[in-house]
């Protein structure tokens, strides 16, 4: 594999790890710290879309009934 190649690869998964890092800090504040980030970090992709879901449904009904969401 020519270095180019090896280093947009590296790259692209230097940005990834920082999405991932900082989804788990969202995650972590929206659950109030009720999940550590340890724990996060240790969740399967599936698991921690199924916490992004639930955090977008929460905030969502937040919107529709004006209540707070800090």
């Amino acid at each position: 594999m020519p270095i180019d190649q090896i280093e947009k690869f590296t790259d692209a998964m230097v940005k990834e790890i920082k999405q991932i890092r900082t989804n788990a800090k969202k995650i972590s504040w929206y659950m109030r710290g009720g999940v550590s980030l340890v724990d996060i970090m240790n969740m399967s992709h599936e698991e921690v879309d199924e916490l992004n879901k639930v955090i977008d449904d929460n905030l969502e009904t937040a919107k529709k009934t004006n209540l707070p969401f800090f």
